[in-house]
């Protein structure tokens, strides 16, 4: 009986002592292929020489939409041609010349019948 109760004592204090060593385990269950990881590797690897890792990731944030439209791989190729560094500006206007926002988007409505 005795060796028994010793042995319960022995696992309890060894999963005491396990318990805080998974504490750091949180970020393993965090996912890593959220689509802007992605975009930032993708970014990262092709424009290495226009971007910084801080511009990457400020753009791939900006261009989320695009992302979730699968047109990443366009809005990175057009930042990739543009001759200017990797700013807002250069991100915005890449967004919006790529896929279905490619023509501009829906025609101006016609003007409002003047009253006499």
């Amino acid at each position: 009986m005795l060796a028994r109760a010793a042995a319960v004592l022995l696992l309890a204090l060894a999963g005491v002592a396990l318990v805080p060593s998974l504490g750091g385990c949180g970020r393993v269950l965090e996912p890593e292929n959220r689509p802007l990881d992605g975009c930032r590797r993708s970014c990262n690897a092709r424009l290495s020489r226009n971007c910084s890792d801080a511009e990457c990731a400020r753009g791939c944030e900006f261009i989320l939409d695009r992302i979730l439209e699968k047109e990443s791989d366009n809005v990175l190729a057009c930042v990739g041609r543009t001759p200017r560094r990797c700013s807002d500006v250069v991100w915005a206007d890449c967004a919006v010349r790529v896929g279905v926002h490619a023509d501009g988007g829906p025609p101006v409505a016609p003007p409002l019948p003047e009253e006499d």
